[in-house]
């Protein structure tokens, strides 16, 4: 092709060569709009390795065809293709040598796409880091904290990946209620009129609203009610501290007696629920909340 292209009229070379750069550059725009047709669909998780592949993919075809519209172009001006693509494996060597970082980023986002280690969506622990994983590209990954600011985490400076199956951490807190029917009725009154304050003091706490899972006889014979949160990992002090104080003190207005350790909090990690959409069973056989 290049021997008879070297036999072409001046003027139909020059005329070909700038078809040859319109149409490398119409087909950088072809290959870019196809890429971003083809992932324009909702992100499930062969999506989102497609969507990697495909701006893989298209980094490389759009190089290849600027590269080639350049060696073209250079060669007209009397620089030879060998000599052309022996400095371009120079240069690229160099570019090599002081880009290991970059390297280290592409190669580690590829293998956290194809590993499934972590997915868009759900939220993780990344050196740290807490939040809901936005984006994971070739050379970052983009978390969502708990205030909704963006953090952009290197690929190459992953290492312990802490998941999050439900999108929450929960805590559990168990109020012991009096003995008093009377005094009990307005005790859990007075944890339902609470709850509510937890967002509004805290707004962005929350995953969702909190719940009462029901109340429990212990052998001993104390009674409790136990209250669910479902909250942002990094965001455990509202509830151990500030609303754990609040309950007791408003709870000490109806019983001067009552002490601090009749208000418990734990903080646990829920398990994902099965794709069959039925609970988990314990050790006792019965599905668990």
């Amino acid at each position: 092709m290049i021997e008879f292209f070297s036999e072409l009229p001046l003027l139909v070379r020059a005329l070909t060569i700038l078809g040859v750069v319109l149409a490398a550059h119409v087909a950088v725009l072809l290959v870019r709009w196809l890429s971003r047709w083809l992932t324009g669909a909702q992100a499930t998780a062969g999506i989102r390795k497609l969507r990697t592949v495909i701006s893989l993919a298209t980094s490389v075809v759009v190089f290849a065809l600027y590269f080639l519209a350049i060696g073209f172009i250079l060669r007209e001006l009397g620089i030879s293709m060998t000599a052309y693509l022996a400095s371009a494996s120079v240069i690229g060597l160099a570019v090599g040598f002081g880009s290991q970082s970059i390297v280290q980023d592409v190669v580690t986002g590829l293998t956290l796409i194809f590993s499934d280690l972590i997915e868009v969506g759900e939220m993780v622990n990344i050196g740290g880091q807490i939040g809901i994983v936005r984006a994971i590209g070739m050379r970052f990954t983009r978390l969502e904290n708990s205030l909704g600011v963006m953090v952009s985490i290197p690929n190459r400076t992953i290492g312990n990946v802490m998941r999050y199956p439900r999108g929450y951490m929960r805590a559990l807190v168990d109020v012991t209620l009096g003995e008093d029917p009377s005094l009990r009725g307005r005790m859990i009154e007075q944890v339902k009129a609470l709850l509510p304050t937890v967002e509004e003091q805290f707004p962005g706490i929350t995953r969702h609203p909190p719940s009462i899972e029901g109340y429990t006889r212990t052998s001993a014979g104390r009674e409790f009610m136990r209250v669910k949160f479902r909250i942002w990992p990094d965001r455990v002090e509202p509830i151990s501290q500030s609303f754990r104080q609040e309950l007791l003190h408003g709870l000490r207005q109806l019983d001067p007696g009552y002490m601090d350790w009749m208000v418990t909090v734990n903080f646990e990690v829920e398990e994902a629920r099965p794709a069959s959409g039925r609970r988990p069973r314990g050790r006792d056989g019965k599905g668990q909340r």
